[in-house]
């Protein structure tokens, strides 16, 4: 931590970042559509970006983690994204879609950064004490970029065409760069210089951290299949503004609420950050949006308004415990990996779910609502923790051992 950088450089860096990144997506799809005449092409341009983005988390979090000053690497490949972007948008219909696709591709390797790979450097930014209120404000920046990234597409887009909408995403995330550049490097960052380890060692180090440590075991199978619901909620957003309101349309409009109501919640919640343990939110969150979910499902105008805003009202202070346990859990020397392994298990959570959506939504209108809240149910579940038996004597004279097996820390506390 430095006296020069503070929460207010990382928050509107991260800010301008992820509202930047909710734009692209919105933005490449309706510049692949624009200029090619085929909604296609837009979505297999999106479906490159995102499918590619959780191939690059765990490589990059160990580049991260590896690096002595990693806020130089984060800004390369903020950098090196933004300039994708443009070369996409140049590359539209005048060279062959693989081509395009291609570096779509590699464009989404980088997009990590603009997730786990700007929270992994939080503790350096604040301190300890002051971490659990730094994480609920780093989380509402990506509440605030899901709120107002895609309606920013869509105003640039009307207003000057699709071209407009991406270049406005690459403004943002250029706009983040300085932030980036200036974060604090980590304590050691003198031996991390000559790393001693493989690229290899250390993504199976990273792993065996997120699925060996029970907390974050716990933490990451529950935000997956939190996830795998999510991405059903937005796939079938058209439908379900088809059945409520009559046009699909409304659906995407439904999109905006969660972002907005989650933006509420957290900021709730950071006035009161240590008010309920991060583990205890994870599982009441996971079951307020299966209630969500079954509440969208009726079909009717008003419910699925409530169940919009209560979705979002699980989804922000989910997002922010899970951040919060990450902190807890990760050591320094993993801590970029974890994070960004993280988010890429998350995004092909989420794509897993918006790809079930399609074979589901074949049955009765809402049976993917319904899949979704079971999914969240199991997210629920994971916090659940079987109680271990109290050692028993095998005999009187076994009282000693007795006494020292109770005097021991349970193990489930980690």
């Amino acid at each position: 931590m430095t006296k020069r950088y503070g929460m207010w450089s990382y928050t509107v860096g991260a800010a301008a970042a992820r509202t930047g990144d909710e734009m692209s997506g919105p933005a490449l799809l309706l510049a692949g559509t624009a200029v090619t005449g085929s909604a296609g092409a837009g979505s297999a341009l999106l479906a490159a970006v995102t499918g590619s983005a959780a191939l690059g988390g765990p490589v990059f979090g160990v580049l991260l983690d590896r690096s002595a000053r990693p806020g130089r690497l984060l800004t390369g490949a903020l950098a090196g994204y933004a300039a994708a972007l443009g070369v996409i948008v140049l590359c539209l219909g005048s060279v062959p879609p693989p081509v395009t696709l291609s570096i779509a591709a590699g464009a989404g390797l980088a997009a990590p950064a603009l997730a786990g790979g700007w929270t992994a450097q939080l503790p350096r930014v604040v301190p300890a004490t002051h971490l659990p209120r730094a994480t609920t404000l780093d989380a509402m920046t990506f509440n605030m970029a899901g709120l107002t990234g895609p309606a920013l597409a869509g105003i640039a887009a009307g207003l000057a065409g699709a071209g407009a909408a991406v270049a406005t995403s690459i403004a943002l995330i250029c706009l983040a760069l300085p932030a980036a550049w200036t974060l604090p490097p980590p304590p050691d960052h003198s031996r991390r210089a000559t790393p001693t380890t493989s690229i290899g060692a250390d993504l199976v180090a990273g792993f065996r951290a997120v699925f060996r440590t029970p907390s974050l075991a716990r933490a990451t199978a529950a935000s997956m299949s939190s996830c795998v619901g999510q991405g059903m909620l937005l796939a079938y957003s058209p439908l379900l503004g088809e059945h409520a309101f009559g046009s699909a349309a409304h659906g995407t409009i439904l999109l905006s609420v969660p972002a907005a109501s989650a933006l509420a919640a957290n900021a709730l919640l950071a006035r009161r950050p240590h008010a309920v343990r991060p583990d205890t939110v994870m599982w009441c969150s996971a079951l307020i949006l299966a209630g969500a979910f079954l509440l969208a499902s009726t079909g009717r105008p008003i419910l699925s308004i409530a169940a919009m805003m209560l979705a979002g009202i699980g989804e922000g202070p989910q997002l922010t415990a899970l951040f919060a346990i990450r902190h807890r859990e990760a050591p320094d020397r993993l801590r970029s990996r974890i994070f960004t392994t993280g988010a890429s298990l998350k995004i092909t959570a989420f794509a897993l779910g918006a790809a079930l959506t399609g074979p589901l939504s074949t049955h009765a209108a809402p049976v993917p609502l319904y899949a979704a809240t079971t999914f969240e149910v199991l997210a629920a579940l994971a916090f659940v923790r079987p109680k271990q038996p109290s050692p028993q004597p095998t005999s009187p004279h076994h009282d000693d051992d007795v006494v020292a097996a109770a005097a021991r820390p349970n193990s489930r506390g980690a």
